[in-house]
This record gives C-alpha cells, structure tokens and sequence, in this order.
C-alpha cells in the first residue's frame, strides 16, 4: 500500500488542468452570450475576444487565497451568473449583444415597467434555457479545485494577472488619449463586453447623466437665456398646446394611410390639421429622443441639452406661464430624468402615481387636467401633455370599450397567429390615442383660443411591421423604419390663422427629424432671437433638407449614426389577410 496520495500537478508542480477549469468557470458566463453572438454572426470577433481576456482577471484572488477557491468562486460566480442571465436572456429577444445603450434605458425605467417588458416577451423555452445555463454553471463549479503556487510566485501571477488585464490596457489608452478620464473611457469600453463591467459601467454613467439633469434643473437661472428674443404676439393673449405622444408608429395610423380606421377621430378632423408625413425622431427611446426634441441638442450635438435653454425655458422667456401635464409613471416628482425636465415648468400635474403600470391608468385622465389649464387667468400659457400613447404592453393603454380589433382581418399575413393578439392590442392602443388627441383638439377649440396645438410622438414602435414580421419593440443597434416614423401635425385656431401664417401645404412632406423641433416650434409661436436656425423650422420658406440622422450619437466619431433616408423602408402592409 503507497503512503502517498496521487498528485493533482504535473511533473512542473503546477496544476495546469485546474487553471484551466477556474479559467473556463469564470469565461463562461461572458463567454457563452458572445459565443452566441459570434456564431449567429450578430457581431464581429471583438466581444468574445475582450470577453475572453477580461475573464482571466478573477483568476488573481483564485491563487492568492487557494484555500479558499470554492468559496470565492462561487460568491463571484452568483454575481456572474446573475448578470450573465440578463445579457443571455436580452440575446434571447433580440439577438443582440446586452448593449451600454440597453443597460442605460433599464436604469431609468422602473420597476413595474420592467414587468410589462417581462411580460410581453417571455416564453416558457426561455426557463429552459436559463435552467440549462445555471445547470453548466454549477457543473462547472463542481469541478474546480485550488491551484497552489509558492506564496511569492502567487503574488507575482496576481499582479502580472492585473497588469495585463487591466493596467497595461488603462495606461496605455491614457496615453493615447492625454488624459486619465479619457483613458478610463476607453478601458470601459473595452471592459463592457465581460459580466458584471457592463452592469457596473452603467451604473457609473448613468449616475452622472443624471447628476448632469439634476446640475441642470438646479442651475437653471444660470443657463444663458436666448439672446435678443422677440415676439410678435408680445400683446396679445395666447395658449399654444404641445402633446408629446409615445411609441406611435404613424405607419399604424388611417391618418397616414393604414388600411385599419385606427384613427376615425383625427380623420374626420384631417381638413383641419396640418399632417407632416415624413417626420422621424432620431432616437428610438424617451429619455434620448425628448432630449433633444425638447432642446437645442440633436445627433451631431447631443450634449446641448446640457448647456442651452429648453423649449419649456424658452417659452417661460417669452412671458408664458407652462404647465406640464404627464400621465407617464412617477414615483416621486424627482425620480426620472423625464421628471426634471417637467420640473421646469411652473405647474406640473402628475396623473400615474401606481406601483404597478399594468393598471387602468389611461390618457383619458389629461383631459380633466387640462382643461382646467386652458381656463387659467394667465393671459399667455404653454401647455405641455405627455401621453403613456401607445407604450407596451399594449393592452393596457386603452378600456375595454376600445377593444376593437380582435381577429386576423387587416392584419398582414406573415404575422403569425400566435402574434395578432399582440398586433391586435397595439392597433386597439392607437385607436384609444386617437380619442384622446382628437379630445384635446376639440376641448382646445371650444375655448376659441389664439393658438396652436402640436401633435408629435417621441418615436414609433415596430409592432412586427418590418419585413419578416418578427421584431417587437425598439432596438437601436438594429433599427428598423418603424421604430423611427412618428405622426407630427399640428391645428391652428381660426384666430391665430388671422394673425400667422399657416400655408403649410407645401411643407408637408419635406424630410425632418424631431430633433430640430424647437426651431419649428419658435418659428411656428411667431418667435425670434439669435440662436434660432429657420434652416432647421419645418416650416420656414429657408428650410434645408438634411440627412435624417439616426442611431447613438455617442459611439466614437458618431460611428453609430447613420442617414435614416438611406435604409430605403418597405411598407409592412403589401399582403393583408381578409376574413
């Protein structure tokens, strides 16, 4: 009988073999998403590659404290895994890398809006996948074992571990790019590939987006006022009205042309509206888009929102007293980046307190508010209403008394059937979002205002319109038309007609993103100052058309913009089924 146990090392002394079992445990939770993403050819060598470099990095605490690597393994694998999960289970929808853009938007969403999200998407193949995934992951961890080194030699791995991982990589971009928190920068890029970097990266900017907002609400009276502002109704008592809609698509609207009557309301009103039918936002989510809709920003100077007046701002420089009505979630008043820019108005109402968005809180609940707006003593007002619109999950933005389409008739027929439920509610949430508008218009008129209503959405939804019928949502590292085309019109009273001119039959189809929206919106309130750009008013005889830009303008060297007029859309509506 041998007095000596088997030796787990090689002839070396190192354990080889168990290196690479640590390595491969803790590759695994990054690695097998980009995996995916390289094999399905979403995506280039990149991601696995950083992925994979990035991985080796918890591999220092493994020899430093070798004792105790079952331990340390498995508390870093939980927070692994846990991210990992999101990043696997967003591929699952999208086929798509869990992106910083992605991360930044499930920060600012709460979280009974994650759950209609989770709602909206899940299916019971996904359990099993993500049991399959825990189940490698534990196996994995079965079979790891300490991997002794002489203490000295240990400490020299862990730092050359650490060195070349991450030390090596942040001096070197610093000195690329001059300066530390540019190099940072760049080492965070590098970084977000690998769980949890992209969760904690996130995090950090989002953090200080939103010190930014909040830097801005509070230094308001320091931001420099628009030079040399004039008014031509300086006077006179004016009510202009901005509603700012969410998720329409104008592609689902009979006002634009769909087969389905989603829109009878604002039909029967068409002789009186102005109807822009090529107007695109430039970003597919609320926070981007209003950030530049509502300001002087636009894609090729997203930080302008920073730095220059808002339209709310604008107006209150004008002498109008603002009111922002909102019937989008709020917590609390000061939870969102949304809330501050409500918060610049003088008078907010904030109609969706619930915990739960899956509830009946619909649009309807403006018009109250709103018209007690339109009877203040204030001479001049700015009204602005946001809408919950058309938001997902669908069935929960209109009463059951809008239930109206509910079978296959007017639906294309390369949605499945599986989908027209889904396809069905989102033209039902149009055809409430009807209603509304067109009662804001018609309680607007009663009170024979001298003014103007603008209608506009913050940006579509692609409600499987696109070719394949197979995309749901918005995902702006794979935009489709939809995402993009919003409904922009506008009605004039009869008083302010008098006074302004309003031929705008020849603009309506002029191409023009919502992101120069102030400059229209100045233009169309009979404004003037410095800053103004009527190459950028919609509906200015100096109008210049521009590339429609869309996409992140905060990828490097605006690599992610791109011209949406080049993507040549197909119209989803070429076959319908008729029963």
């Amino acid at each position: 009988m041998s007095l000596f146990k088997r030796s787990k090392t090689t002839a070396k002394g190192f354990d080889w073999a168990g290196f690479g079992w640590l390595f491969l445990f803790f590759w695994y939770f990054s690695g097998i998403t980009q995996l995916l993403i390289l094999l399905s050819d979403t995506s280039g060598f990149t991601g696995f590659r950083q992925a994979f470099v990035m991985s080796a990095l918890w591999l220092a605490p493994m020899l430093l404290f070798p004792a105790r690597t079952r331990v340390l393994a498995a508390l870093i694998g939980v927070v692994l895994w846990a991210c990992s999960m999101a990043s696997l289970g967003y591929f699952f929808i999208y086929q798509q890398e869990f992106s910083q853009s992605v991360i930044f938007i499930m920060f600012e969403s709460n979280v009974s809006e994650a759950g209609e999200y989770m709602t909206q998407y899940f299916a019971w193949w996904m359990v099993a996948a993500f049991l399959a995934h825990t189940a490698v992951g534990y196996w994995l961890w079965t079979r790891l074992r300490p991997v002794y080194l002489p203490r000295g030699q240990a400490w020299v791995a862990a730092a050359v571990i650490v060195v070349a991982v991450v030390g090596y990589p942040l001096v070197k971009q610093t000195l690329r790019a001059g300066n530390f928190a540019k190099g940072l920068e760049k080492l965070e890029d590098r970084i977000e590939p690998a769980v949890p970097w992209q969760m904690l990266v996130a995090y950090r900017r989002y953090g200080e987006q939103l010190e930014n907002m909040q830097g801005m609400l509070h230094s308001a009276s320091k931001i420099k006022p628009l030079s040399n502002l004039k008014d031509t109704v300086t006077n006179q008592p004016a009510t202009l009205v901005l509603v700012i809609g969410e998720s329409t698509n104008r592609q689902r609207m009979s006002l634009y042309g769909y087969p389905r009557e989603t829109t009878p309301e604002l039909d029967k009103l068409k002789d009186q509206l102005s109807v822009f039918d090529n107007v695109i936002t430039p970003r597919p989510y609320t926070i981007e888009a209003l950030q530049q809709v509502l300001t002087f920003a636009d894609e090729e100077n997203p930080d302008l929102y920073l730095s220059t007046p808002s339209l709310v701002s604008m107006m209150k420089q004008a002498g109008y007293k603002t009111f922002w009505i909102t019937n989008q979630q709020t917590m609390t008043k000061r939870n969102t980046m949304l809330t501050t820019f409500s918060q610049q108005a003088d008078e907010q109402v904030y109609l969706n307190n619930n915990r739960n968005q899956n509830a009946a809180q619909y649009d309807g609940d403006v018009i109250e508010p709103f018209n007690k707006a339109l009877t203040d003593s204030a001479p001049r007002k700015l009204i602005v209403v946001h809408l919950l619109g058309t938001h997902m999950s669908y069935q929960y933005r209109y009463p059951p008394t809008f239930n109206k389409f509910t079978d296959r008739q007017g639906v294309p027929a390369g949605v499945s059937d599986d989908q027209v439920p889904t396809y069905n509610s989102y033209d039902n949430a149009v055809l409430y979002n009807d209603f509304v508008v067109s009662s804001l218009i018609k309680d607007y008129a009663k009170t024979d205002p001298n003014g103007f209503l603008l209608y506009l959405s913050d940006h579509g939804e692609d409600v499987f319109d696109s070719q394949g019928h197979n995309t749901l949502g918005r995902n702006e590292a794979k935009p489709t038309a939809p995402m993009y085309t919003i409904p922009f019109m506008a009605w004039a009273s009869p008083k302010w007609r008098e006074s302004h001119d309003w031929s705008f039959a020849g603009d309506l189809s002029r191409p023009y993103s919502s992101s120069h929206l102030i400059h229209t919106w100045a233009d169309m309130a009979g404004l003037s100052f410095d800053e103004l750009d009527r190459s950028k008013s919609l509906v200015s005889d100096d109008f210049k058309a521009r590339p429609l830009l869309i996409g992140n303008p905060y990828e490097s060297q605006h690599k992610g913009l791109i011209d949406f007029s080049l993507m040549k859309p197909k119209a989803p509506r070429a076959e319908v089924v008729q029963k």
